[in-house]
């Protein structure tokens, strides 16, 4: 059997490990949500995982139009660049596919030496990391302009004589 066999055979396992992984970044009471709660209306930050975890898995599995993988890896990390975690911890969650599937596959991993399935299960989920930092990075950006333009505004509303001061730098 392929890897691509097992992971296909695995999926919804995998799918719903690296979903839990995912979760351990947030407050208890915060991951039971957004575990449990399944309504997308109710629940659009686990719906949003979800389907997007999904997505990218798929991507794994066999090829997928490069914008639809930056749709799913999008969707996750605008959520993640406005929470309150590092660069790291925003995208933590990709690289931790490849210990969800080492954890699920494992004794049949074990029986077969390293092939050039693995290695290139592992070059793809390293990619969609850098992605992923790449789409962080971006948002963070937009999130400080947006920052910005509001200070200034509020400066201007308030008559600040400092604004064109701050402004000159």
């Amino acid at each position: 059997m392929t890897l691509k066999e097992l992971l296909v055979e695995k999926k919804a396992a995998i799918l719903e490990r690296w979903f839990d992984q995912m979760l351990k970044t947030y407050p208890v009471e915060f991951r039971e949500f957004l575990r449990e709660q399944k309504n997308p209306f109710s629940n659009p930050v686990g719906s949003t995982f979800r389907g997007g975890i999904e997505g990218l898995f798929q991507a794994i599995l066999r090829p997928v139009d490069p914008a639809k993988v930056q749709s799913f890896l999008d969707d996750i990390i605008r959520i993640r660049a406005i929470q309150d975690f590092s660069p790291s911890q925003a995208v933590a969650f990709v690289p931790l596919l490849k210990e969800v599937i080492r954890e699920e596959l494992g004794e049949e991993l074990r029986q077969r030496p390293v092939s050039d399935e693995w290695l290139d299960l592992y070059e793809k989920i390293d990619q969609l990391t850098l992605r992923a930092f790449d789409i962080y990075v971006t948002c963070r950006e937009k999130l400080y302009q947006i920052k910005t333009r509001q200070l200034k505004g509020r400066m201007r509303e308030r008559g600040n004589t400092e604004l064109k001061t701050w402004e000159g730098t």
